[in-house]
């Protein structure tokens, strides 16, 4: 089986080609700002992100045959985790989100592509809208408001999988906590196959992350949208974006602050020391939700590469269950994977409605 993944990011997409479990190409195709800057939206962004899928194909003498082309899921309605069919109803939905961000361009792009082969089907898997949470997780203390969970459903779920197998269990018979740190942070509740309660780590809940706030006091929080000095936009950028260690160290990227940390910075220390913590309540938070009986706690993403990071975690939180520490985010593994399940008869294919 041949499959095409595609993941939109910010500023590049990254493309993948699969034989079966094989990975046969994997780039990164980097979009400059100068040319990002020309298109007013994401989806205007479309032509030119198609354009260079197939033209970095062609160069690497990729043949356009495939099985299935696979995108990463966008940000639809909430639906339960699993592989979408890619139809009209989710194309519509994702080009009219509230929520627009450029991974609502995977399934566009995997669906046009797809198009032009015959029987080869376009996919989403996991999206990071995928809901699952239990009732009394979805109530904050506002009726005005409910709890929502956007998150890193793909590389979480990919992460469960993959200890699933290492320890020779099925995924949908293990009690699990994973928390994948990046940009963003989530942690999540892995209950038998189903994420019951997690962070929305988009927009504002749980530790604060490289590039995003987390929970903030929400008095001063109040205050300031009504101080004057702000605008809408600025405002929902100190939320996400230009929030948690970049705005109290001028940088998002870890392995600088960790350079300044061996050379004696003080203050990196404390501030990367006061994520590590709240991480770790994080997932002491989560532990109440199964009454602390869990297998494990699973910790992935980027910044699990850090050893100053997953061991101070470790040291935390490994009086609720063992550690252990899966490097890296996996994601275009992890579509790959899906999309393959689905054509070998595994995984049951969804159609979203």
């Amino acid at each position: 089986m041949r499959i095409l993944v595609i993941n939109p990011g910010s500023t590049s997409t990254k493309v993948a080609v699969y034989k079966d479990e094989r990975p046969v190409l994997l780039r990164n195709i980097r979009h400059t700002a100068e040319e990002l800057q020309q298109y007013p939206t994401s989806f205007d962004q479309l032509p030119l992100r198609q354009s260079k899928i197939v033209q970095t194909l062609e160069e690497e003498g990729i043949p356009f045959e495939f099985d299935a082309i696979v995108g990463r899921g966008g940000l639809t309605h909430p639906i339960p985790a699993g592989v979408y069919r890619v139809n009209e109803q989710m194309l519509h939905d994702t080009r009219t989100a509230v929520r627009q961000h450029v991974c609502n361009l995977g399934c566009h792009i995997a669906a046009a592509l797809a198009a032009e082969l015959d029987n080869c089907s376009a996919f989403i898997a996991d999206p990071v809208i995928v809901d699952e949470m239990c009732p009394e997780a979805r109530i904050c203390g506002s009726p005005s408001m409910k709890r929502s969970s956007v998150w890193h459903a793909l590389n979480q779920r990919a992460t469960a999988r993959r200890h699933a197998l290492a320890i020779g269990r099925r995924y949908e018979e293990l009690d699990l906590i994973v928390a994948h740190l990046g940009g963003g942070i989530t942690i999540g509740v892995h209950h038998q196959g189903r994420t019951i309660d997690v962070n929305n780590g988009l927009d504002g809940e749980g530790p604060f992350s490289p590039e995003r706030a987390g929970t903030l006091p929400s008095a001063d929080l109040i205050r300031m949208c009504f101080s004057g000095q702000y605008s809408e936009e600025e405002l929902l950028r100190r939320v996400a974006g230009k929030a948690g260690l970049v705005a109290w160290l001028g940088t998002s990227d870890t392995r600088e602050i960790l350079d300044r940390i061996e050379a004696g910075d003080e203050k990196a220390k404390l501030i990367m020391d006061a994520m590590i913590y709240h991480i770790a309540k994080g997932i002491a938070a989560q532990a109440a939700v199964l009454c602390g009986r869990y297998d494990a706690i699973l910790i992935t993403g980027g910044l699990a590469h850090a050893d100053y990071i997953t061991s101070r975690l470790r040291e935390r939180v490994s009086f609720i269950a063992p550690v252990h520490i899966y490097p890296g985010e996996n994601e275009m593994e992890a579509l790959a994977e899906n999309a393959l399940a689905v054509l070998r008869n595994q995984r049951e294919v969804l159609e979203y409605q």
